[in-house]
């Protein structure tokens, strides 16, 4: 029986297990997948044990993502530019690691707002952290010509362009506002507007009817920024999408079958995070 896991700490809130038992059961596979809370202190020699504990591979959250890219004997292309993995599992005695959150946020964009990328020319991408940096990765291999990101350390923005390129215009975070009328897509990767945290105040008016507004937080569902956009006839995606995508190539990778995001599954997630407010 194959075994695999969500690492973090903390991680009981992750929503990792609903979905990859979801499609453990649906395809009748033997497997499990559960949790493993580990300090920090003691990341890497829990990788070193986890052969031994018989899984096959794990998802990584935070705090690990940066250390399992130094740790790994061999990580993928996507995940050195990135600067973080979040995905590993292992090969011939080999610790290898991947990042899937570009690939989850592209397949989202796909699912719930096909076509947006007919036109694509200018992004907004609001924050400069981990997930940002995954989804400029993805938005600039499907072919995004202009990437502005705006950030409240202008520094980091700025440390975005020099790693991912020219393509890349950092931007203050004050000034973001001013940009809503060029982009094709607005996509949110900061806290804000998560449960629990501040809103996020960005005027949409000036925004083309055209316009994607994407919202990398899934709690709450929808936000106060994706109620907002669709209000003004924007096509608005949350970031539930984002998680559920992100999971397939992972499960894919141990189990050896490339699962669907159903309607189902959405559901099924959708009521773990409503029950859990």
């Amino acid at each position: 029986m194959k075994k695999a896991c969500i690492i973090g700490y903390p991680v009981k809130h992750s929503r990792s297990p609903v979905i990859h038992g979801y499609w453990l059961k649906r395809h009748g596979i033997e497997g499990s997948y559960g949790k493993e809370e580990v300090k920090p202190e003691d990341f890497a020699a829990f990788l070193k044990a986890m052969p031994s504990m018989g899984y096959a591979g794990a998802n990584v959250t935070l705090p690990h993502k940066l250390d399992l890219l130094a740790l790994a004997d061999h990580c993928s292309d996507g995940a050195r530019k990135i600067g973080a993995a979040n995905m590993l599992w292992f090969e011939n005695g080999r610790l290898h690691a991947d990042n899937t959150d570009f690939v989850g946020f592209i397949a989202s964009l796909d699912a719930e707002a096909p076509g947006w990328d007919d036109r694509r020319d200018v992004a907004l991408v609001l924050g400069a952290g981990g997930a940002s940096r995954a989804i400029v990765h993805g938005l600039l291999a499907r072919g995004v010509s202009r990437v502005m990101v705006a950030n409240r350390t202008l520094a980091t923005a700025e440390a975005m362009a020099r790693d991912f390129g020219r393509a890349i215009v950092p931007c203050a975070w004050q000034d973001a506002g001013r940009y809503v009328g060029e982009a094709n897509l607005i996509v949110n990767t900061t806290s804000l507007g998560m449960s629990g945290q501040p809103l996020l105040d960005l005027p949409l008016d000036t925004a083309g009817p055209e316009t994607v507004l994407a919202d990398a937080v899934y709690v709450p569902l929808r936000t106060a920024l994706i109620t907002t956009a669709a209000a003004r006839g924007l096509r608005a995606v949350g970031g539930l999408g984002m998680l559920l995508h992100q999971a397939v190539p992972s499960f894919e990778r141990w189990f050896g079958l490339r699962p669907e995001v159903t309607p189902e599954l959405t559901r099924l997630v959708e009521a773990d995070v409503l029950g859990s407010r």
